[in-house]
């Protein structure tokens, strides 16, 4: 199996052997990061692996600032050749992992003993990699038709204790279909046959998973793609116990890590197309409108369609849509004005770029019109050259190498798990919208005369308050994605921030921003804890699609009124740099902090006094929800 949206890099193993000799910490982690992002079999998995265990052995890689990934894998068959696949699938995404892998079948053991191994490893992930044989099988003389039952209770019984033990995200893999049926095309009226029972479990799988807040390996959808020899092999089975065949580990490791990257806040949130020959067949500039391949009227025709209505669904589940293009801008528009087949509108593009710039430079632009980060970006183009000069010139650009057949560019792009998410927001529903909104009112302050004038014709409006059910999931997902604007950079999962919605000592505030464009979102999250008469505070972030307007000044007036409803007479807050953060490094400066430390690493610690606060001017009207109650 390969890891075929990924491209092969010449000389892959002389360049391997080169990284111990790179001097500078951060040129070798970047060096090995780019190997990772190769079309890598087993083999070559491992012997990343084994180099970037044995160079940081026992100092962590940069970026330092990053709090590890420590998985701890609960298994109840032999695992121990996945683990290096999953190292390097983190990897491949900047993330340091760190591994613990139970003995074989005593992953109830290691919850449950105080004194375990994963215990003192102490996670801050678990992943039950439980196999087929061990949840279904049973006495092939007893007739167990509740089967499937019994193993989600099971489930249902670790979910909970692990997430009891460690607070920690809870991963689980579903079950791979390997039991070869016994009644055939109906087996489900069987329910005890293993087949059934498999079929049955993962179905209920997904709701109970749901329910607990566990994220999901969907190898059994995966392993249906792939085809099931692909993932298994009875051999291995009977010689080794490894249900995952070692063909399949690659894969498998990058399953997994694409989720530690949505944990992060990781995953990319842009993609960018180019037109010709990968939105439709030909070039529009010389084939005109009428001329490209696009549509009902063939076969390659409705590929592109295809391909179109996938970027579509994209779009309306929270991808922002960029074109990047070398061509005339007239000529690039007009199969989105002009054909009656074309799926994509204008309306869905939140940032066009047509001119004959190189496209490395055209990608950093669309970068900085949309605030988001380079690295955010996932660019796909027909032409091999634009893509290896992409690569070559922005190598955190994600560039998938897509195959010369448009009909199988929605598989490959869907194959990277480029923009893996663990659940949906309202807020990613109307993203495309709101970064359109975001130019528009880019090109609104051009032709202001002054800041104060334009601040005022933006009509803002910021709506504050704690945490609420409903909204939960977009305060986890900026906690988790947002890098730039953000004071600590501490992530916390969904359920973390549910337990400090309903904790007496916390304030948190969620700040929601409208203007006359329309409404931004949430676009600012508080967390801070009282302690005494001092709140101090935890976490402190924005949308950096909203720096220069105010919210800054307005989300301290909101803290402060809040902070002194609930007893406190000062706020504390600390700034932990990172390699992103430096925009906010005199960020409670300017608002008037002073500050009591800083050690040799940067981190420091400000003081705000309550006594006599007199809120900041704004042109931002500010509303409370809810009040905050004095303790």
């Amino acid at each position: 199996m390969e890891l075929r949206w990924l491209p092969k890099i010449d000389n892959w193993k002389a360049r391997l052997r080169e990284v111990p000799a790179i001097s500078n910490r951060s040129d070798q982690w970047a060096q090995l990061t780019h190997l990772a992002n190769a079309r890598l079999d087993f083999v070559q998995t491992t012997a990343i692996d084994r180099l970037l265990t044995t160079l940081y052995s026992d100092t962590r890689p940069p970026p330092s600032e990053l709090t590890p990934v420590r998985l701890g894998v609960l298994a109840s068959s032999t695992i121990q050749h996945l683990l290096p696949a999953i190292r390097v699938g983190a990897l491949r995404r900047g993330i340091w992992c760190e591994t613990y892998a139970s003995d074989y079948g005593q992953y109830l053991q290691e919850i449950f003993d105080p004194a375990s191994g994963l215990k003192a490893f102490g996670p801050n992930a678990v992943l039950f990699a439980l196999d087929s044989h061990h949840i279904a099988e049973s006495d092939a003389r007893a007739e167990v038709s509740d089967q499937a039952e019994r193993s989600l209770d099971l489930l249902k019984s670790a979910w909970g204790a692990a997430a009891e033990r460690f607070h920690c995200p809870i991963l689980q893999n579903t079950f791979l279909p390997l039991f070869p049926p016994l009644l055939g095309n109906n087996e489900h009226r069987l329910r005890s046959s293993p087949h059934a029972v498999v079929r049955r479990l993962n179905e209920r799988l997904r709701d109970a998973a749901d329910e607990f807040g566990v994220h999901l390996i969907a190898v059994d959808e995966t392993s249906a793609r792939d085809g099931l020899p692909s993932w298994y092999d009875p051999g291995l089975w009977h010689h080794a116990k490894q249900e995952i065949s070692p063909a399949a580990a690659p894969v498998y490791g990058d399953l997994v890590a694409r989720l530690f990257a949505a944990l992060r806040g990781r995953s990319y949130k842009c993609l960018v197309l180019d037109l010709d020959n990968t939105l439709w067949g030909g070039v529009v500039g010389d084939d005109g409108v009428s001329g490209i391949v696009l549509g009902q009227n063939s076969a390659v025709g409705e590929a592109y369609l295809d391909f179109q209505r996938y970027v579509l669904r994209l779009s309306r589940r929270g991808i922002i849509l960029a074109v990047c293009s070398k061509n005339d801008e007239n000529n690039a528009w007009a199969p989105f004005d002009e054909h009656s087949e074309m799926v994509l509108k204008r309306s869905d593009i939140s940032c066009f770029v047509a001119n004959w710039q190189d496209k490395a430079s055209n990608l950093r632009f669309i970068a900085e019109s949309l605030n988001i980060g380079i690295d955010s970006l996932v660019f796909v183009d027909d032409s091999a050259f634009e893509r290896a000069q992409v690569r070559g010139e922005l190598p955190m650009v994600a560039v998938p190498e897509i195959p010369e057949d448009p009909a199988f560019f929605p598989s490959v792009l869907q194959a990277a798990g480029y923009f893996e998410a663990l659940d949906l927001s309202a807020e990613d529903r109307e993203r495309t919208v709101q970064y359109q909104k975001a130019i528009q009112r880019k090109e609104l302050i051009a032709g202001a005369s002054d800041m104060d004038s334009y601040l005022e014709s933006l009509e803002m409006k910021v709506v504050s308050g704690p945490f609420e059910t409903s909204t939960m999931t977009r305060v986890a997902q900026l906690i988790n994605k947002t890098n730039q604007f953000n004071l600590t950079t501490r992530r916390y999962t969904k359920e973390d921030v549910a337990r400090f919605a309903v904790h007496p000592s916390f304030l948190t505030m969620q700040l929601q921003l409208l203007d006359r464009f329309g409404d931004n979102g949430i676009v600012c999250v508080v967390i801070g804890e009282l302690k005494g008469v001092r709140l101090e505070l935890d976490t402190w972030l924005m949308s950096c699609r909203v720096l220069g307007r105010q919210v800054e000044e307005s989300t301290l007036n909101l803290v402060a009124a809040a902070a002194i409803a609930m007893g406190a007479k000062s706020l504390i807050g600390e700034f932990i740099p990172t390699s992103k953060n430096g925009m906010v490094k005199q960020f409670y400066e300017k608002l008037g902090f002073s500050k009591e430390a800083e050690d040799d690493a940067g981190r420091s610690t400000w003081r705000f006094d309550l006594e006599n606060f007199k809120p900041r001017t704004t042109h931002i009207m500010e509303e409370h929800q809810l009040i905050y109650a004095t303790n």
